[in-house]
Formats: C-alpha cells, sequence, structure tokens
C-alpha cells in the first residue's frame, strides 16, 4: 500500500504559482505538476481573482509534493523557511546552483544559501560537508565551518583542502 503523504509544503505566490511549479519540476528529475485547480466565481469578494485564473498547483519535485497557490501580493518569501538539497557530487552542486539561482537574488548567496528568482530560499549542501561538520576532531570542523562561511556557493574540493591542513 502505498504511502499518503501527510505534510505538504504550500508556496504562496502573488500570481506566479503556475509558471513556478514549471520551473521547479523543469530542475528535478522525478518531478511533475499533479492538478491545477482554478478560481471561480465564489469568494470573489475575498480573493479578488477573476475566474479562471490558477487558484493552486499541486506538484512533486524528486516525489516530494508541494502546492503552490496564487494568494495575492500580501505575503512574502524570507529566509525563515528554506529547502534543502543533499548532494553527493560537486557537479549536483553546481547543477542546482546555476539552476535555481539563475535570476536569483545574488546578494542572498552564503554558505550554500540561494534565493531563486521567485525569492523562494534553498540550501544546496554536499553530504560530506555535513560529515566534515561533525567530526570529532573539533579543529578539523572548526576550519571546516571557517571556510564554508566564505563561501557562497560551497566548493566540496577546497573544503577537503581545508580539512587536512
Amino acid at each position: 500500500m502505498p504511502t499518503i503523504q501527510t505534510i505538504t509544503p504550500c508556496l504562496w505566490f502573488d500570481n506566479q504559482a503556475e509558471e513556478a511549479a514549471q520551473f521547479y519540476t523543469a530542475i528535478f528529475s522525478n518531478s511533475k505538476i499533479v492538478t491545477i485547480t482554478h478560481y471561480g466565481e465564489a469568494g470573489q469578494e475575498i480573493h479578488k481573482k477573476p475566474a479562471g485564473t490558477v487558484m493552486t498547483v499541486a506538484f512533486e519535485l524528486d516525489g516530494q509534493p508541494f502546492t503552490a497557490l496564487n494568494g495575492g501580493p500580501t505575503f512574502k518569501f524570507n529566509e525563515a523557511i528554506s529547502f534543502q538539497i543533499h548532494c553527493e557530487t560537486q557537479e549536483e552542486v553546481d547543477y542546482y546552483w546555476q539552476k535555481l539561482s539563475a535570476g536569483g537574488d545574488e546578494t542572498a548567496q552564503q554558505c550554500g544559501w540561494l534565493k531563486d528568482r521567485y525569492g523562494v530560499s534553498w540550501q544546496v549542501v554536499p553530504r560530506i560537508l555535513v560529515e566534515m561538520l561533525n567530526d570529532a576532531y573539533t579543529e578539523k570542523s572548526q576550519r571546516v565551518m571557517t571556510a564554508m562561511l566564505q563561501m557562497k556557493k560551497i566548493e566540496i574540493d577546497e573544503l577537503k583542502r581545508i580539512s587536512v591542513e
């Protein structure tokens, strides 16, 4: 029996829900748009959206369900919520960094964090970074932490070099 996901992140957009869902599903493998719902006449005095415009987009990124909502300009994304992408290789880090940062806020790039063109925050994290930071040899883990804090995109080879000094 398939597992039913009980927690689904909902991302509030002004009016770019479908565009954003298409953007994200094009980046992540095993991803798809599942359903699109539209605003009707009911509740128009509250939502103020023309009937027929996109209300929500249910989509999956690598099997993880998400909902994108066109809720208007009331709320904006901030760094208090971010999505982590755990990567095995530098090639994966480079791929996700390049795709997600395109058109995003370059001033928001720090320590593997970036903001995409919609203002959503992502952390592109090589798994080896977590291992290095959890290393029992604290001087080594502190060197890695110091180096990581100076990076925008995480560079695995540089962290490895720093960890053996």
